[in-house]
């Protein structure tokens, strides 16, 4: 009896028929393709994963990032839902930006020909390191106060700071933002000595008003200016009764505190690194800093900048943050325990940010100073410096609205330029010095990002998702990348969206595995009820090859200065849901928790025509062939082949098997009668490995059909 080999092309294929892809996958879970001389690509288990940490964080991670610090020390940082943390050495220390919401009087003192303020507010004491964010403008003896400032500690009831101005006489008062609406009318007047603004100017109204039957809140443009103290604006409702004037915020001033824990060390002199955040007398303080840790947040942007942490959080639902946070930063043994603001200019809202380089300028989009996001913008610190962001002639901060789409989705740097995707368009941006700092190219059109990390570089090529396919740029502008899965994705997505309305694909994450040459997104599927992540495409760069599988991830990077990949995973233990990091590329199992588990590989083939003609095939034996073990170690995978035999596509399949297999297998006896054949293969031992090789079988005409 004569004998033939199977020989599988690598990558899957689900987009054909069983018929038609034939010595092709149609299906796989948990394997990978190992590209081999021969041009094949050889089909194998997955490297395995086990807990990175020791413990589970209480709450879903949607960010990591590994760096090491001036001492040479690695870090983790981690962006979860509830929580910022560091992980070092494996020792896990709380950074949590800690926020505190009161309502003041205004009884603000000043002084004649002084820009320096002095508040009061018994509920809270702050210190020097500190910041206060005043949501509603108040206007107090010719000065304005609006946004962030650095607190100054004078007493545990009372703190200054600085204006951008000098006051007039000295007082204590102070005066908010008071509406009067017209009958019939949109416009509303305003009473708010020496505001300052022009025509056409914008100004934000950060504390909901019910007035004359219209709600005042949000951005609004100046549509005329009576005075130094009065201005209109157009609140786009007419208004059904004349009403006021009134006082927002009941005539109190809505402050925002961002405070600090207690230093870790003594303070030792002025000046840790170049912006100068070290001991100079911080005032009082606590190992637990007033106010709440900032909490509910849909998702994180971590980087490094030098040694320094940044974090941004993103859709916060925190007070007037509706869609994005402030910018934050940690120094390892700095002079403080939890993240803080990266200065008093930094913009209050912003949607994510990169760090730019070699200029290493923080570069945040979605970002506004007036509290009102800005899906558009872009603005970007000093040179050198983050903690300068107004920009001047005597810096290179500076800001650009992108003109196509409705918002960025994401950003990168990418090799030689920033890269900028809206939801609809890709643009460039590229360094070209003082004074537009930046010049700007759209380079891509119908090629936009559909989430904050779809996005990921390999070999100084770009990879990214897109809400119909998917693309690349290896330096030539955006291309298209053919994907014979998929069905798998597009076709399983689930694109419904929280109770927040934040859509559940903006979980999607780029996972890319240098090691490997892969790069994945893991996504939510329909059957992911909480549309978390559950399942993964994946994409060989060398073999241009795709497969797919399920597993749960919700947070990714590349081998870093940590070692191997590192992904966060959503597990059931003991019937809870917990969040675990996990370090991939370990060994040969999965990991729940702190346990090791099977991994379920898998894989099957569409169907092999046994005969051109019109005779059926009768084939009694099948010789495996396989590695059975990593190079060194035991040889004792045992794996499951199961075959499947009809005649017609569209037949139900007989099933034979599944048989167990090891490397002590010599043959299988299958004895089938069929024209069209599919092989599956799986596994679910511990502490083993399989790569296919070429399976021989035997066969011989049996007769016509």
């Amino acid at each position: 009896m004569p004998h033939n080999t199977i020989k599988l092309k690598p990558g899957v294929e689900v987009t054909t028929t069983l018929a038609l892809n034939e010595a092709n996958y149609s299906k796989s879970n948990l394997i990978r393709f190992l590209p081999e001389r021969m041009g094949l690509g050889l089909a194998q288990k997955m490297g395995g994963w086990v807990a990175y940490y020791g413990s589970f964080i209480n709450s879903t991670i949607r960010s990591l990032k590994g760096w090491s610090d001036l001492n040479a020390i690695n870090h983790l940082g981690i962006g979860a839902t509830n929580q910022l943390a560091v992980l070092t050495n494996n020792n896990l220390q709380t950074i949590t930006p800690y926020v505190y919401t009161d309502n003041i009087s205004p009884s603000f003192t000043t002084s004649a020909g002084s820009a320096v303020v002095t508040v009061s507010d018994s509920n809270i004491t702050v210190n020097n390191l500190d910041y206060v964010e005043f949501v509603t403008p108040v206007s107090v003896d010719g000065i304005i106060l609006s946004g962030p400032y650095n607190t100054t500690y004078v007493s545990n009831t009372s703190y200054t700071v600085t204006a951008s101005t000098n006051a007039i006489s000295g007082l204590t008062g102070g005066a908010v933002y008071k509406f009067t609406t017209t009958a019939n009318s949109q416009l509303v007047s305003c009473l708010f000595n020496n505001h300052g603004y022009t025509v056409g100017q914008s100004f934000y109204i950060g504390v909901s008003l019910s007035l004359g039957g219209v709600t005042l809140f949000g951005l609004y443009t100046v549509n005329s200016v009576t005075d130094a103290n009065n201005f209109t604006f157009n609140c786009g409702t007419q208004a059904s009764s004349s009403a006021g004037p009134t006082f927002v915020n009941s005539g109190n001033v809505r402050v925002n505190y961002y405070t600090t824990a207690s230093p870790q060390l003594a303070p030792t002199g002025y000046g840790v690194g170049g912006y100068g955040v070290g001991g100079y007398g911080i005032g009082v303080g606590s190992t637990t800093p007033p106010g709440s840790p900032l909490s509910g947040v849909e998702d994180w942007t971590l980087d490094n900048y030098g040694q320094d942490l940044i974090a941004c959080p993103s859709n916060t639902g925190y007070g007037t943050y509706s869609s994005g946070g402030p910018i934050y930063y940690w120094q390892p043994n700095g002079p403080f325990l939890n993240a803080q603001l990266l200065s008093s200019q930094v913009p209050l809202v912003n949607d994510g940010f990169f760090v730019a380089m070699p200029q290493r300028q923080i570069v945040a989009w979605g970002s506004s100073f007036n509290l009102q996001q800005e899906p558009l913008l872009l603005r970007w610190s000093d040179i050198g410096d983050f903690t300068t962001w107004n920009a001047s002639s005597t810096n290179q901060a500076g800001s650009f609205r992108i003109p196509t789409g409705s918002k960025i989705v994401t950003c990168i740097q990418g090799p030689q330029q920033g890269l900028i995707w809206t939801d609809i368009d890709l643009y460039a941006m590229q360094y070209v010095g003082y004074p537009l700092v930046y010049g700007f190219n759209k380079i891509g059109s119908n090629c936009g990002a559909i989430s904050r990390k779809c996005v990921g570089q390999i070999n100084n090529k770009i990879y990214w998702m897109s809400q119909n396919q998917f693309f690349q740029n290896t330096g030539a502008g955006p291309e298209p990348l053919p994907c014979p899965i998929w069905d798998v994705i597009y076709e399983n997505l689930n694109t419904n969206s929280d109770a927040n309305g934040v859509p559940y694909t903006s979980n999607i994450r780029v996972a890319v595995n240098s090691q490997f040459n892969e790069v994945m997104w893991f996504y939510p599927s329909n059957a992911s009820t909480t549309g978390e992540n559950d399942s993964y495409v994946k994409y060989n760069i060398i073999l241009q090859q795709w497969d797919y599988g399920t597993m749960a991830r919700s947070a990714w990077i590349d081998q870093s200065v940590l070692g191997n990949p590192i992904g966060a995973g959503i597990e059931t233990v003991s019937g809870s849901q917990q969040n675990w990091i996990y370090q991939h590329e370990v060994g040969n199992d999965a990991a729940i928790g702190l346990q090791t588990a099977p991994m379920l590989s898998s894989f099957q083939t569409g169907y092999f025509q046994l005969n051109e003609a019109d005779n059926l095939i009768f084939l009694d034996l099948v010789w495996p062939d396989m590695k059975w073990g990593t190079y060194g170690g035991s040889n004792n995978a045992t794996v499951q082949i199961t075959f499947y035999a009809t005649n017609y596509p569209g037949d139900t399949p007989v099933q034979y098997g599944p048989y167990s297999v090891t490397q002590a297998t010599e043959n299988l006896s299958v004895r089938m009668r069929a024209r069209l054949m599919s092989i599956a293969i799986s596994s679910n031992d511990v502490g083993t490995f399989w790569r296919l090789g070429a399976m021989r079988y035997r066969y011989q005409l049996d007769g016509r059909f």
